[in-house]
């Protein structure tokens, strides 16, 4: 499903009230029905007490005709407006204007302490006071209402983003309301689906508003969730050659964790042949727990990590693959570092760089410009920062916009790796990854990562739709350990040993649409 920026949704509300004649009334009465509708389904109307708190602006507007059909369904409603009455225009005064001649009179007030009897006594709070385009700091009464809304434990649900939430970023700017659930109209906003906004929303659906699919399906729009893809299938004639045959440089002294775990996930994950050229030394350590892999020593330096010595046996062994992962425990020894980056400019095969290859980078990122084959990074946030020479705190505040510059400027597909983690390509697109969960943040799981991505090349996918589908199967395999065993404790080992069945239910169709984008609403 494509996501919008708040100002791209304001050019599609303009462009279907000009230039395709549906009225701003209409936009706003099928926003009220599709929230109306939802809480019909999870909760009920009739007899039930509902809250409402309307802002001055859309959101509010879009409160107003919640307010009428609940009414209609025989619910009790009070509206509380955090603004004056003088201050609607449009459709929203239009709906404010009906509820009034209905003797529904909305109330102004001017401290949350007014509302504070009349929420203990509902059944559900509404959340209609900022909407979207939020950009500053919530303070004064709007504060005090969250606040309220937040403490007040009944069922809270938000109109197209919980308010204080920012449309673009996923932001809590200041104080934000924690809803149990939202509608969103149109499209989600990218507020909607980046953590800590996604977080906020409870549970998400989303409603066009009779919006065309010519308007919410335009090329244009180029940030999108990571919908299903299809793995080919496995033929009976396969041959571990013809499932993929991947090189793991990885690997020094004391880290022997990333290259079995990269190395060993490309086998779990559906891949055919994981050669790993590592450290002479570690290599028997490794093959104590990895049996299936097979090794390829190299020459080391004195602190055990590989030594410049290797270039021309591991530049030939890179010609003989499919793909090349470079990266996943090579340390930061200088003659490793460097030796890395003239292995990235030299392998001649796709190539996915993570861990320590994406440290030996950040030295100088433009060198990937002169490769030829695809490029596949996989940056966390720090990672991340160091390749673009930004703050972290810079990037969480923008991450879509520095990913499209980076993938742009580094003709690479990247991974920003965390919490939904973000796939950028080349050419602008971006998705955003809605399986995995927090327990996944734990030593080794970059490393598993990597090997799913390249299972997926192996097995038929483009390096593009690889990537799309390996992140998406690391998440799962990890949600499936998380339900298991609980997100409290589960290691790179539990997420590499769900890999099979993750593939399963994947190839089985088993895996809850949610995963690929949120539900529909009417």
């Amino acid at each position: 499903m494509k996501l919008v920026t708040v100002d791209e949704m304001r050019f599609m509300d303009r462009y279907a009230i000009d230039k395709l004649g549906i009225a701003e009334e209409i936009l706003m009465e099928n926003a009220g029905l599709a929230a109306v509708n939802l809480l019909q389904k999870e909760i009920g109307i009739s007899g039930k007490k509902f809250v409402i708190f309307c802002g001055s602006g859309n959101n509010g507007g879009d409160g107003l005709v919640v307010a009428r059909l609940i009414h209609s369904n025989g619910g009790d409603v009070k509206v509380f407006l955090l603004g004056d009455k003088g201050k609607y225009r449009g459709a929203a005064k239009t709906n404010l204007d009906i509820l009034i001649a209905l003797n529904i009179e909305p109330r102004v007030f001017k401290n949350a302490a007014e509302a504070k009897m009349d929420a203990a006594h509902s059944d559900v709070i509404i959340d209609a006071i900022f909407g979207t385009g939020l950009d500053r700091g919530v303070k004064g009464l709007a504060a005090g209402v969250i606040d309220l809304i937040n403490n007040c434990n009944k069922p809270v649900f938000s109109l197209d983003i919980p308010s204080g939430i920012n449309g673009d970023m996923g932001e809590v700017m200041g104080v934000a309301v924690k809803a149990d659930y939202t509608v969103t109209f149109g499209l989600p906003k990218i507020g909607n689906m980046l953590y800590p906004g996604y977080e906020y929303c409870g549970k998400l659906g989303v409603t066009h508003i009779s919006f065309p699919p010519s308007l919410y399906n335009r090329a244009e729009l180029k940030v999108q969730t990571n919908e299903a893809i299809k793995i080919p299938p496995r033929p009976a004639g396969a041959y571990k050659g013809s499932m993929g045959v991947v090189l793991f440089i990885a690997g020094a002294a004391n880290y022997f964790g990333a290259p079995y775990f990269s190395a060993m996930s490309f086998l779990k994950a559906g891949g055919g042949y994981s050669r790993l050229a590592a450290p002479s030394s570690i290599v028997p350590f490794i093959a104590q727990e990895g049996r299936e892999i097979v090794y390829l020593p190299q020459k080391e330096t004195a602190a055990g990590s590989l030594a410049s010595e290797s270039k021309a046996q591991l530049l030939e062994a890179a010609a003989k693959v499919d793909m090349v992962v470079i990266g996943p425990g090579l340390s930061v020894q200088e003659e490793t570092m460097k030796l890395t980056r003239e292995l990235c400019v030299a392998i001649k095969v796709p190539l996915l760089i993570d861990g320590d290859g994406l440290t030996a980078i950040a030295r100088n990122p433009e060198i990937l410009k002169k490769r030829k084959a695809p490029t596949i990074l996989t940056p966390h946030l720090g990672e991340m920062a160091a390749l673009t020479q930004k703050s972290p705190a810079a990037i969480s505040n923008n991450k879509i916009t520095v990913l499209r510059e980076a993938s742009d400027k580094l003709r690479a597909t990247i991974v920003l790796k965390g919490p939904h983690s973000l796939i950028g390509f080349a050419d602008g697109q971006v998705f955003v990854n809605l399986s995995g969960n927090a327990g996944m943040a734990t030593a080794g799981c970059g490393d598993v990562l990597t090997g799913c991505i390249a299972a997926m090349y192996g097995m038929g996918l483009t390096p593009e739709m690889a990537v799309r589908k390996g992140v998406f199967l690391h998440g799962y395999a990890g949600d499936l350990a998380a339900d298991e065993k609980g997100s409290d404790g589960i290691t790179a080992r539990d997420i590499l040993e769900y890999l099979p069945l993750a593939l399963k239910h994947d190839r089985a169709g088993n895996i809850s649409a949610n995963y690929f984008a949120p539900p529909i609403i009417m």
